[in-house]
């Protein structure tokens, strides 16, 4: 097997010779493009300054700025002021004494219909006066009786608030649904109760209407 050794520096030559020439190429190209290109030298500049003591005998000749006097007002309180002129001063009190109770409570305005239905109360409102309702004349000579099943609004105050009819018995004119309705809103609750405060609530329940009553 025949190995060719080359030196190293015959291979430097060689791309020192085609450097030189690409050099050359260029600074002859930069002439013809550039004809008139002139590279200034820096110019470096020092200055130098002088400090100049001045005599004591010139500083006092040099005038001081004039100072600006301020304008002096008088100011006369007279505190001899009659019984007259006392009476004539107006007294305005823009800012009333307000007291303000942090443990008070601010009542919500009670909104038919307005409770939410997912109250959770731990004490149910009860009811502590009752309105029977009124049969009316067509049920009674019909012979209807059953239950009126329906959803009521217990306000805080144990009023009561909006009222659905759940389950009909007989609705129209005179029929018992709307005496059912009727006779419910002159209720009167005691509240129900979560940690020990009232609160409005939404209750299910209902109204038998018997003819043996």
């Amino acid at each position: 097997m025949h190995i060719k050794l080359t030196d190293w520096k015959d291979v430097a030559q060689s791309y020192y010779e085609k450097s030189v020439s690409l050099a050359i190429l260029i600074l002859l190209f930069s002439f013809l493009v550039f004809p008139k290109l002139e590279v200034k030298p820096f110019r470096r500049e020092i200055g130098e300054m002088i400090a100049i003591e001045i005599p004591p005998e010139d500083l006092q000749k040099i005038k001081p700025p004039d100072t600006t006097v301020k304008p002096t007002i008088e100011i006369v309180i007279d505190d001899e002021i009659s019984d007259e002129e006392d009476e004539e001063i107006e007294i305005i009190e823009t800012i009333a004494p307000t007291v303000l109770d942090p443990y008070k409570e601010e009542e919500v305005p009670q909104t038919f219909g307005a409770t939410d239905r997912f109250q959770i109360y731990e004490d149910p409102p009860v009811a502590i006066r009752r309105v029977q309702p009124e049969y009316s004349d067509f049920a009674k000579k019909a012979g209807i009786e059953g239950k009126v099943w329906l959803e009521v609004e217990v306000f805080t105050d144990g009023s009561v608030g909006a009222v659905n009819v759940v389950k009909s018995l007989m609705s129209g004119p005179g029929g018992l649904d709307e005496a059912a309705v009727t006779a419910v809103r002159k209720w009167e609750f005691s509240p129900a109760k979560s940690g020990g405060k009232p609160v409005a609530v939404w209750v299910t329940f209902d109204v038998t209407f018997n003819l043996k009553n």
